[in-house]
């Protein structure tokens, strides 16, 4: 059996319950434990997939094909481990499915209620990964904050399973805040004290307090956190804010977050933990050699949440070329003609990322012109190899027209289109690829080079594919599919064979990106930018 580990929230969101989860996580697969995080979302929505990402950041697509939390994506880039379906489940997902059965006669006529019904599967689904026998513990993050109404249903279920189960394979972490008042130059535990009781009072007791602030707590306000929350001394967590998330993991090995979790939790026997690998990472993150600057062009700059995976792709692919990445944030709508070279000049390298809708395409296409013509590093991913191929389209090949359907329905150039069998689909989400699918490397290519192998899988998360039908003209002007799918013969990867860098792919290489497993794709972009940056250097 495994044990169940619950991550909440008080005071204010926003606190950094995922990366805390996903610390303690790292710390317990340190010690050689087999460990999972999942997510509970409050809102009704089904999965993120149809959220705006101004609403809600980046959508996380799964290797299962999963549109889940951002947060996932943390829990994947700390413990390497590919998180499922079963990882993320929302308030929309419960009502759901307890609906159905209702709809199907399975309560035999009884009244659906909050409590058992909805309840019972909350508990079912926060049991479920844990019963396949493939973990050792499972952590199970809470979004939200206490005193929600909408996260009710989540702490009953809670406490239900501090009752339900033993003692000592449940645990209840709380995370709050002890803010600073600069004024007064005091640190404040009513906050604290106020969260803890609001919890206490739906049943579930805390074990441990893990408390985020920015300054140093002390042992007198530790011991009075543990006095008025009714924890042990041990068990109250100071959180500082650190330089970067990727130090929270040694920061609660410090404060022995993972010593204090196992001993609650009845274990005894367990090895050091082994964080060499982490460590030397965060040695090459610390003290780089060389800095480069990246334009991310894309039309939700305003949020960095959403292109989070990208952001820390690039802070993996900069330490394993031991260079600090300035990300320069610009928005395509504001790119033109006779702006671009002034929006993008000093640059070392250009991504333009990927997006839905028509809003900031012309930027997007005028700024990978420029990339193309004066052999600025260029990496598109989604939509940004779109705009590539629509690019190379009208000023290669001299098809003025060529657009994709998504933005142009009626254009009589169609480079990029749906194919027929997606069109026939009406159910938002469903024409999407999603999830991991195969991709064949044609040998020597750019993208052969980078990966070192013929045969790789990636996540995808689109509607609208390049058209085949364009393929032998593109290739014969000197743009050429380096990567296509075996199965479907569609187009995964772009590139320009004569440009020093130019490559655009279908998927999303950005989201299998890890701290011990960087995305070959940005770490050869971050090193194609090195080489152009050393190139201006020395003229």
């Amino acid at each position: 059996m495994a044990k169940y580990i619950f991550v909440t929230g008080g005071v204010t969101s926003s606190l950094g319950k995922g990366i805390i989860a996903a610390s303690l996580a790292k710390l317990l697969q340190a010690r050689g434990f087999r460990v999972t995080i999942q997510k509970f979302d409050p809102y009704i929505n089904v999965d993120p997939g149809t959220l705006n990402p101004y609403e809600h950041g980046e959508c996380f697509v799964t290797e299962d094909g999963a549109e889940t939390d951002l947060d996932l994506g943390h829990y994947e880039r700390f413990l390497s481990v590919n998180t499922s379906q079963l990882n993320n489940v929302t308030t929309g997902r419960i009502y759901q499915t307890v609906i159905n059965k209702e709809r199907a006669g399975d309560f035999l006529g009884k009244t659906v209620q909050v409590v058992p019904h909805i309840t019972d599967e909350i508990k079912r689904r926060m049991q479920l990964i844990g019963k396949t026998g493939d973990y050792d513990i499972v952590l199970t993050e809470l979004g939200g904050t206490v005193g929600d109404i909408e996260s009710l249903p989540f702490i009953e279920a809670v406490r239900q399973l501090q009752w339900e189960l033993p003692e000592e394979d449940v645990l209840a972490i709380h995370l709050t805040l002890v803010p600073y008042l600069k004024a007064a130059k005091e640190l404040k535990t009513k906050p604290t004290q106020h969260s803890v009781k609001m919890l206490r009072e739906t049943g579930v007791h805390p074990d441990i307090i893990v408390c985020r602030t920015e300054e140093v707590l002390g042992n007198e306000i530790k011991n009075k956190i543990a006095l008025f929350c009714n924890v042990k001394r041990e068990a109250v967590i100071e959180a500082m804010d650190a330089s970067t998330i990727y130090e929270v993991p040694l920061l609660m090995l410090r404060e022995k977050l993972d010593v204090i979790t196992l001993r609650k939790l009845g274990i005894t026997d367990y090895p050091e933990p082994n964080l060499d690998n982490w460590k030397t990472f965060l040695d090459k993150l610390k003290y780089p050699k060389a800095k480069v600057t990246i334009g991310l062009i894309g039309k939700y700059i305003e949020l960095q949440d959403a292109y989070k995976s990208i952001l820390e792709s690039f802070i993996h692919a900069g330490a394993m070329n031991e260079v600090k990445v300035k990300v320069i944030d610009i928005h395509s709508e504001f790119i033109n003609e006779q702006n671009v070279g002034e929006k993008l000049e000093g640059l070392d390298g250009l991504l333009v990322a990927p997006g839905f809708g028509s809003r900031g395409i012309e930027g997007k296409i005028i700024a990978v012109q420029y990339a193309r013509e004066t052999g600025l590093p260029f990496f598109g991913i989604c939509l940004g190899m779109q705009m590539a191929v629509i690019e190379f389209a009208r000023n290669v090949l001299d098809i003025k027209d060529a657009h994709s359907t998504e933005m142009n329905s009626n254009t009589s150039n169609p480079v990029v289109n749906m194919m027929e069998e997606q069109k026939r689909i009406k159910m938002m989400g469903g024409t999407m690829r999603l999830g991991a699918y195969p991709c064949e490397i044609e040998e020597d290519s750019l993208a052969h080079k980078i990966y070192g192998k013929t045969n790789i899988t990636e996540r995808h998360r689109h509607r609208y594919e390049f058209n085949n039908d364009y393929l032998v003209k593109f290739e014969t002007a000197g743009m050429i599919a380096s990567g296509t799918n075996p199965e479907t013969g569609l187009v995964e990867i772009m590139e320009i064979p004569t440009h020093p860098f130019f490559i655009g792919v279908q998927y999303h290489p950005e989201l299998k990106s890890t701290v011990e497993n960087p995305s070959p794709l940005f770490v050869g972009f971050i090193a194609a930018a090195k080489k152009y940056n050393e190139g201006k250097s020395s003229k």
